[in-house]
């Protein structure tokens, strides 16, 4: 039985995608369908039990008796006539655990002589159940709890009842997806004369096709003369001789929900759009082209500070660092340090390098001190995420739909923004190595220029004193001071100058890879707040509806 097993489980599976999305009702009968057909799956397969269905005067438990070949029901005037389902078991076969299952006490055992006209294959049970039209509820419960768990059912119409609109309209055509496990017998047909025995099988046989179950057998039959029990029996034997009936009744019951799942989730195909959108308006809420700016900024500061004129430093220097301004930049720290080993902010020096180690919480990082989005920005973020769920979730079911929206919060975006800007790498805290050897050079330079005008000085002291003045030697047309003061200033101011140039180029390199780190951080709390959730939910429904066929 593991091709029923297999369709159970991806019913289940369905029933668990859809929860939440599908109707509770439908959620709950499919569940309890599952649960009866792993319960009778578990029991005996040996075992095919057939119930005999009908209204109070139908002749159910005079037709089990002949169907049985022993008086065991005992047929009776008062009414109702079964208030307890009765169980015949034929053969050797071990019923009582499935008896016990379906709850029913009243057991009798019948050991047919094999090879006669009255024998039942071994391992067949047939249930005398109550009258589903009794006066008493409990009895009509009784019969409605068995109808849905036993293998094959035979409902006995009398030529009084047969037509009744109660049989038609809350048991027949409800059970059309179980025609493979059910019987019409048409009993009492000893009380109609030969032309009103046609009559009533046609008309029976057109309500019958009229609720959906065209497939099903009609068969007339009188448990009094035996007339047509005999072929009765013979579709019974088939049933339990295939050891069919009980999964087929399990495949119409898994189908029938199935159907309804499937009903209910709809038949699109649903799109997948490109995340860009959503991710170009979150990295606007997050500040990104004003962080991008800074470490512009910041990166050509940086530099310039290493390779501009050393007296001219210090004025570069009252300024303040703009990353540092927005909280992205914490002091220098001693050390080697490369691009990626200090971070940008606080994340940057406690865990530079921790790309991959997930999302960042409150504790692990500072907050920035960038100002929080406004309200187009947010609004931009809001509209983008809702554009995105509508065009994901486009064709689907409203519940589905509305439960991708619900998805969305808003309210944490801001701050995992801000996180995620504040633990990205922006900028190292070292400037690179060529500005640090403009930054030897320059010195140099400026030692030099010094020098020269120390020495000017000297000759002009001395000058002035009317000392001797002493031995100045001179470099190409100018004396030797001469050359390394003006030497020292202009070519100092020429390097910082280069310097300049080489600053802006560093910087629009060091502001293109943060602003590339920037979006990918960006785009990761994207995913986790919009994209993610709302493919997680068209993969829930997708999964729900493919199991569903599965199990169809």
């Amino acid at each position: 039985m593991s091709a029923p097993l297999d369709a159970v489980d991806a019913l289940a599976d369905a029933l668990d995608a859809g929860r939440g999305r599908l109707p509770d009702a439908l959620v709950d009968r499919g569940d309890a369908v599952v649960a009866h057909a792993r319960d009778r799956l578990a029991l005996s397969g040996d075992v095919t039990v057939v119930a005999l269905a009908g209204a109070t005067g139908s002749g159910k438990s005079s037709l089990l008796n002949a169907l049985a070949g022993a008086d065991v029901a005992r047929p009776g005037t008062l009414r109702p006539t079964t208030s307890a389902p009765l169980a015949v078991v034929h053969g050797d076969a071990d019923a009582h655990a499935l008896l016990d299952w379906l709850d029913v006490a009243d057991r009798h055992r019948v050991p047919a002589p094999a090879g006669t006209a009255t024998a039942l294959p071994p391992g067949l049970v047939l249930l005398d159940l109550p009258d589903h039209d009794s006066v008493v509820a409990e009895h009509r419960a009784v019969a409605e709890r068995l109808y849905a768990r036993v293998d094959l059912l035979v409902w006995v119409l009398d030529p009084q009842k047969y037509a009744d609109a109660a049989v038609h309209d809350r048991y027949l055509r409800p059970l059309a997806e179980h025609a493979d496990v059910m019987v019409v017998a048409l009993n009492q047909v000893d009380r109609l004369a030969g032309a009103e025995r046609g009559t009533w099988l046609a008309d029976a046989r057109r309500l019958v096709d009229a609720d959906g179950l065209r497939g099903v057998p009609v068969l007339t039959v009188s448990a009094r003369t035996g007339e047509g029990v005999d072929g009765l029996r013979a579709l019974l034997v088939a049933a339990a001789e295939r050891r069919r009936a009980a999964t087929q009744r399990l495949r119409a019951d898994v189908r029938t929900v199935a159907d309804a799942v499937l009903a209910r989730t709809g038949d699109a195909r649903v799109p997948r759009p490109d995340p860009a959108a959503v991710e170009r308006a979150f990295t606007d809420a997050a500040g990104v082209p004003t962080v991008v700016a800074a470490v512009r900024a910041s990166a050509a500061r940086q530099v310039v500070a290493r390779t501009g004129w050393p007296p001219l430093r210090l004025v570069g220097r009252l300024r303040a660092d703009p990353l540092r301004r927005l909280h992205l930049r914490g002091p220098a720290t001693s050390g080697t340090a490369g691009p990626g080993a200090a971070g940008g902010g606080a994340a940057g020096r406690r865990d530079a390098g921790r790309r991959d180690a997930g999302p960042v919480t409150d504790d692990a990082v500072d907050r920035t001190s960038l100002p929080p989005p406004g309200p187009q920005a947010h609004a931009r973020a809001a509209l983008a995420a809702r554009a995105h769920v509508d065009a994901a979730t486009a064709g689907l079911p409203d519940a589905w739909v509305l439960a991708a929206r619900g998805a969305l919060q808003p309210d944490a975006w801001a701050p995992d923004l801000d996180r995620a800007v504040a633990a990205t790498p922006l900028l190292a805290e070292r400037a690179p190595w060529w500005a640090a050897a403009t930054d030897a050079v320059q010195r140099v330079l400026v030692t030099a220029a010094a020098a020269g005008l120390l020495w000017l000085a000297a000759l002009a002291v001395a000058a002035y004193l009317r000392l001797p003045e002493p031995v100045t030697p001179e470099w190409g047309p100018l004396p030797a001071p001469t050359v390394l003061a003006l030497g020292g200033v202009l070519l100092g101011l020429l390097l910082a100058l280069v310097g300049r140039v080489a600053a802006g180029v560093h910087a629009r390199g060091r502001a293109a890879r943060a602003r590339r780190r920037l979006h990918a951080a960006v785009g990761e709390v994207a995913r986790r707040h919009v994209v993610g959730p709302v493919a997680a939910e068209v993969a829930r429904w997708d999964r729900c509806r493919s199991r569903a066929r599965a199990a169809r």
